[in-house]
């Protein structure tokens, strides 16, 4: 969008750019822009908080009436209310104590470890899953081959390679867990429920070792996708 804003801007059009990744911003230097420290995919805030996300669009057109340049990047101030922690919460389902996996372990330690920790998880019926399109039984192991540096030659989906499949069948595996973590009528900051997935849980581990064996690897695409599989905060 920051690039747009270049090409609109040269057809006498001002323009404002939202932007969720701050460092892009800077190397693009879009006239007018505003970074705002939420979750991919929101860049107004939470959904439904209509009194909030109005005040992100009003600050940023707000940025309209400056004269200063001929880059102008402000960062906003306000925390998405989503992102706030809920005092006492706790996650809805308690998982069996399942070691980690050596990093040297086989596909089948990694797949078999992380059936034994998901067994009380159960999908929503307004579940985001899906978008692998796989069913969740052939999760484990298209995953872990990955992980023991084994991947399968073959892709499980047509139409895409094998590590795109396991990248999307990562993301609901993801969705798995922080959905099921999430009592009906509750609502956590997203912080609280992703500090719950990454830091204490055999799956989080699986894709850890999933982005270091594809970083490690020869094949020069898993190197271009590893970092997909795991956020940089989220980074041991």
């Amino acid at each position: 969008m920051s690039a747009l804003a270049h090409l609109i801007e040269q057809r006498g059009i001002a323009t404002v750019t939202l932007g969720l990744i701050r460092v892009h911003m800077e190397k693009v230097r879009a006239p007018r822009g505003l970074w705002v420290p939420f979750e991919l995919g929101r860049p107004l805030g939470e959904p439904g908080d209509a009194a909030f996300q109005r005040r992100v669009v009003m600050t940023a057109l707000s940025l309209l009436e400056r004269t200063d340049g001929p880059v102008i990047l402000e960062d906003y101030a306000e925390e998405a209310p989503g992102r706030l922690p809920r005092e006492g919460w706790r996650p809805a389902v308690d998982l069996p104590a399942v070691p980690v996996p050596a990093a040297d372990a086989s596909a089948a330690d990694w797949a078999a470890a992380l059936r034994a920790e998901w067994t009380p998880l159960s999908m929503r019926a307004d579940t985001t899953i899906g978008g692998s399109r796989l069913e969740r039984e052939r999760w484990p192991e298209l995953i872990a081959g990955f992980a023991a540096g084994a991947p399968p030659s073959q892709s499980p989906v047509d139409g895409l390679r094998p590590v795109q499949a396991a990248r999307y069948a990562a993301d609901d595996l993801k969705a798995l867990y922080t959905e099921a973590a999430v009592a009906p009528g509750e609502r956590p900051s997203s912080a609280q429920v992703l500090d719950w997935f990454w830091n204490g849980t055999v799956a989080a581990a699986l894709l850890r070792q999933v982005r270091t064996a594809c970083l490690a690897s020869d094949d020069r695409v898993l190197n271009l996708v590893a970092t997909q599989f795991v956020p940089a905060a989220r980074v041991s």
